[in-house]
């Protein structure tokens, strides 16, 4: 039976907004006159997932709205509120029309009978599939409550965990980019005036400043032309990363590289061992929560090696064991796995694991920036000074001999 939105007034004239079960308009509009509200607006139901609303497609849910909805059904869910009234009550706390919608579209599904995870898989794009398999395990499970409080803990520390990292690069590569800025401009606007002034003495340069004229000259000359062949490079790289045998040596050789490695590492552990943690504590069987864990490695190579630890784990070797012959996930995780095998308490220890591997990586990132940003300056002080030292030092020996 199709929801309809609908907007009403009540006997005492109190606007009232919420969602009416009814095989047409007309039927909802009489469902509403029999619970004595005024109806003043009511909207069509959803006939497709898609629908396209002034010819837009309907937006997707944001990660904000997603763990917003996770939490809001958790806490309702677990005080014994019926599914189809909790994303009735959800769907009625947010004011984005196109959040609305989706979240109302999953209702119609329930009230028809599908299985919670089932309608959410209906829109792969809002809800995806480690989303909905966390879901299917928590209704397996009969804990559909505390899974989803787990589900969006999991969600927004993963979201922090990616904000912290885009964090740590936004402000060095702008400061990186500023300083460029400002030296090709000396170097392609300020000293070429400057020299033509030299020129007609027809004195005998110093090496600093020839030096910094013939990269001038070739910044002038050549200068676009680099830019373009950067841009190019840059695409070219771009596309290669799109082939899965190219993208994965280049992860492998990340992995090498000192220091980012070991925070790379740690990134993908951190959400390897929180996704984990909330599948097998959701009732979901270890190959199963392997194989949804696996989905949140970005590294390429660290996937394929851990795919092999679950082949493993599917064969009979213990868990820790599989994870440490993978030899790509931080040590101190695989130590933490290890000891909940002894205590039974694998999900435990894997949240332990998680919450330190964050720790670490703030630490790490917060450390790397705080010297990134002094290194940046000190070589754009660096450069600007040896242009001025070029500049200054004809102006000197000019000023000498005019004075001898």
């Amino acid at each position: 039976m199709p929801a309809f939105e609908y907007e009403a007034l009540d006997a005492g004239g109190r606007a009232r907004r919420g969602v009416v079960n009814a095989d047409s308009a007309r039927l909802a509009r009489r469902e509403l006159r029999r619970l004595a509200l005024t109806p003043v607006r009511i909207a069509a139901p959803r006939e497709k997932r898609d629908t396209l609303l002034g010819g837009k497609k309907e937006p997707r849910l944001s990660p904000n709205d997603l763990v917003m909805m996770t939490r809001q059904l958790s806490v309702l869910i677990s005080a014994s509120t019926p599914l189809e009234e909790a994303l009735n009550a959800v769907s009625m706390q947010t004011d984005k029309p196109g959040v609305r919608s989706r979240i109302l579209a999953v209702r119609e599904r329930v009230v028809e009978g599908w299985r919670f995870a089932d309608a959410l898989a209906e829109d792969p794009k809002s809800f995806p599939t480690l989303y909905c398999a966390v879901v299917a395990a928590g209704e397996a499970s009969g804990d559909l409550g505390g899974v989803l409080e787990r589900l969006a803990t999991m969600l927004e520390k993963n979201r922090s965990m990616k904000n912290k990292a885009l964090a740590a690069l936004i402000y060095p590569a702008s400061l990186a980019l500023v300083a460029g800025g400002v030296i090709t401009t000396l170097m392609t606007q300020v000293v070429p005036k400057i020299v033509e002034q030299f020129n007609t003495f027809e004195a005998k340069l110093p090496v600093v400043t020839q030096i910094v004229v013939s990269v001038s000259d070739f910044l002038a000359s050549y200068g676009l032309i680099c830019l373009g062949g950067a841009i190019v490079a840059g695409l070219g790289f771009w596309r290669a990363m799109k082939q899965p045998a190219f993208k994965r040596e280049v992860d492998r050789r990340m992995l090498m590289v000192p220091a980012i490695g070991k925070l790379l590492r740690g990134l993908d552990g951190a959400r390897f061992a929180r996704t984990l943690s909330t599948l097998f504590a959701g009732g979901a069987p270890l190959l199963d929560s392997l194989k949804g864990a696996e989905r949140t490695i970005s590294n390429d190579f660290m996937r394929e090696r851990v795919d092999g630890a679950i082949v493993m784990v599917r064969e009979g070797t213990g868990l820790a064991s599989a994870l440490k012959r993978a030899n790509v996930l931080p040590p101190m995780m695989i130590h933490m796995v290890a000891a909940g095998e002894r205590a039974g308490e694998v999900p435990k220890m894997l949240d332990k694991a998680a919450i330190q591997l964050e720790e670490e990586f703030d630490t790490a990132s917060t450390v790397a920036l705080r010297l990134l940003e002094p290194a940046i300056i000190i070589a754009m002080g660096g450069i600007v000074m040896m242009i001025v030292i070029a500049i200054m030092l004809p102006i000197l020996r000019l000023n000498s001999l005019a004075a001898g």
